[in-house]
This record gives C-alpha cells, structure tokens and sequence, in this order.
C-alpha cells in the first residue's frame, strides 16, 4: 500500500470504522450499514488484520467495483489487504483470484455446465433427491435435525455428482469448505491443513480418473482433465486442481446456508410459511426476495485493490488502496429497492447482487436457484405444518452464516 494519505470530498481524513460492523447474530444486519450507505458511501474501514481499507455500501457503487477492470482480485494476493485472518491471501491459481482475460479462460472451461437451461433439465433429478431426503426426515420421527438430513446432504450430492466426486469424500471436503471460509476463531494450522487435503483429495481423484480403462467420464473432472490433457495450453495442473477444489466448496456450502437461513426466515413469521403453503407457485418470488434480504456474509465478500485512482461517490480510491463491498447494503439501498427493510415474499424480483456482479458473478448462480426452489416447494407441500422447534444453533466460526442445527417438528 502507498504512503500517502487519502482524503474524502471534504478534505478531512476520514476516520477507520471497526469492522465488520457489530455482533453478526443470526441473520441481524447491523443499522450501522443504512447509516454509512446514507452518511458515508465510501468508508474507511480496519479489519483484525491488514492494512485499512475502503467498505462501499451503495448499490452503484458495489457494481462499479465489482466490474470495473480498474478493481483488481489478482493484485490481492501476497497484500496485506483488510482481513478477518492473520494470514495474507494466496494461491494465486484460483479462479477467484485471477483477472480478466485469465479468469475468462478458466470460467469458460465451466460455465456450460452451469447454464439455466442445463439447471432446468437437471431439476427432476434434483427433486427426486429433496423428496427422498424429507421423506427421511419424516421417517426418523419429530422433531428432526434439518440441517444435517437436508440441507447439508442435497447440494452436496448434487455438486459430487455434477463434478464426479464420491460421496465417501464428504468428510474431506466439508472440512476443507470449513476452512476455506473460517474465521480467525479456527487455528491457521488447521484451516491450511483442511485445505491442503482438499487438495490432495481432488487430485488424487484426477489421477485416478486418468487411469480409468474407460476414460476420465463425462462429468466436470472428466472435463478438466481432458481439456488438461488434450491442449495443455488451456489449462495448467494447478489450475485443474484449484477449479475443482473451487466447484466443489462453492458448490454446496452457500447453498447449503440458504436452505436454513430461508427454512428459518420462513418459519420466524408464521405467515410467511402459510403463505408458500398455500401457493407454492410463489416460492421463486421468495427465493429471490430471500436472497436479497438475508446477509449471508459476515463481511463484504472478496477484496479488490484498484489499480487507479477511481472516482466514486463520496470520494476518491487511490491506486494500490484495497475495497471491499458489502452486497448485503447494496441489496438494500433505497434508491433501487422500495422499503427494502421489509421482506415482502411476493416483491417483484429486482437486480439484486446476491450473486454478486460482473465478471466474478457466481458461476453457480442458477444451480443455487434451483436447489433453492426445490428444497423449498418439498418442504411446502410434503410438510405443511413445518415449525421450528427448539433453540437454534448457529455456526460461529464461518464467513458464512447459517444454522450448524435446525431442529424441527411438524
């Protein structure tokens, strides 16, 4: 980072804001974001680790530094740029961490398999599979464990499937997926170690399905490998290990979250929960409103650093200065969304930035929607009088948040 100082508008050197802002308990969002998006646009903010920063909370804004080429993910890496861990990011082979024209390189390689027109045709499959898992729900009698009998196990059967990946590995990579998006609460040996194994596991799996007589299959290892082996050119050994890793924690660990932060959202106001119950056809209107309205993040998602200095409203970025966005304030704003305080299930669907924006706009966008949608209907129609029972518990050492336990009775 440079040596100067920044200034806002007005001249003055803005003071840091400790953050994130508050206590994240439950799925609470913390006012302090409404007053900075109103007072403050363009905050100057400190983290437990790293240097200060910029948090953006303006709808606009958020879109302008998650699409701008001028906002940078590579340059992050090595930075010692705002954080929640002690550690500086690494692994500069990710897909999340790389930059336009490399990031297009490797996001093609996989973004046929996560078409709305691929998800639609993989949506029976997918509701074969809630329909089973609520059925075993029922079947172990009330109250049951939500969490762990259904919104754990159905996008994580569904992305081993997708990316060719045994089931039997599910402890690896829930550990890994644990790691990867952990707070400073998990010791650093043991958020890198899960990781390392993840790893490991998936290339491991690689090796083994380069061997097979029968070729690599026809699901996304299979892809990777054989656009590996065939033009080397498009895709390094690092790289393939890295995506797959990548697919597979993204692939089911936000989702995952959601399936309990929207059954509980539901259930907290009774009538909301009726209201799907009598008119399941209303469940994609909810799922996006849901997904406008929760904070899923503790924090404002990925870094970027600009590159030059870039205007936005309430002040200047410099060069080599790091931002960070909050889409849940985004998600919020007034100047796009009317009284975006409250949840209104039947909203027509707006732009939100759930799935962020832009070139790093969430591969699994679609796939997310329709696990969402799924889970959903299932649990409108087959359980009815579903109601939470019981305290919930929730996770604490994750970026992410989401119930650990939900238990229910119907």
């Amino acid at each position: 980072m440079e040596d100067h100082v920044t200034t806002t508008e007005t001249g003055t050197c803005p003071f840091a804001h400790t953050y994130p802002l508050g206590e994240a308990a439950e799925l609470d969002f913390d006012p302090g974001y409404a007053e900075l998006r109103r007072e403050e646009p363009l905050a100057r903010i400190q983290m437990p680790y790293g240097e200060e920063g910029w948090l953006v909370t303006r709808y606009d804004d958020v879109r302008t530094v998650l699409s701008d080429p001028r906002f940078s993910r590579a340059a992050v890496v090595g930075a010692d740029i705002p954080r929640t861990v002690p550690e500086r990011p690494g692994r500069p082979e990710t897909i999340v961490n790389i930059d336009p024209p490399e990031h297009g390189r490797l996001r093609r390689l996989v973004a046929a398999t996560f078409t709305a027109r691929r998800m639609e045709q993989m949506r029976p499959h997918v509701e074969e599979i809630a329909d089973r898992l609520v059925d075993e729900l029922i079947e172990g009698g009330k109250p049951g464990e939500l969490v762990s009998t259904v919104s754990m196990p159905l996008p994580v059967v569904v992305i081993c499937e997708m990316l060719g990946v045994p089931l039997e590995g599910r402890d690896i990579f829930r550990a890994g997926a644990d790691a990867a998006l952990s707070t400073s609460a998990i010791p650093v040996e043991r958020r890198q170690q899960a990781f390392v194994d993840l790893s490991n596991y998936i290339a491991s799996l690689i090796d083994e399905r380069r061997n097979r007589p029968e070729g690599p299959g026809d699901d996304l290892i299979g892809g990777l490998i054989q656009a590996r082996d065939g033009d080397g050119d498009r895709l390094s050994e690092p790289e393939m290990v890295s995506l797959g890793v990548a697919i597979l924690v993204a692939g089911h660990e936000t989702t995952m979250n959601m399936i309990g932060n929207m059954v509980y959202t539901l259930l907290s106001d009774r009538s909301r929960w009726e209201a799907l119950v009598a008119n399941p056809d209303g469940v994609p209107a909810a799922v996006e409103e849901m997904l406008r309205f929760t904070p899923l993040g503790r924090q404002g998602g990925q870094p970027r650093i600009a590159t030059e200095d870039v205007e936005l409203t309430g002040g200047t970025v410099r060069a080599g200065e790091a931002v960070l966005v909050s889409t849940n304030a985004a998600n919020r704003d007034p100047e796009v969304f009317e009284h975006p305080e409250e949840l209104r299930l039947d909203r027509t669907p707006g732009a939100h930035v759930a799935f962020g924006f832009g070139p790093h706009h969430c591969l699994g966008a679609s796939l997310a929607r329709m696990e969402l949608q799924t889970v959903l209907r299932t649990l409108a129609t087959k359980l009815p009088t579903l109601d939470v029972s019981g305290d919930v518990e929730w996770r604490t050492t994750s970026i992410v948040r989401g119930p650990a336990r939900l238990t229910v009775t119907w």
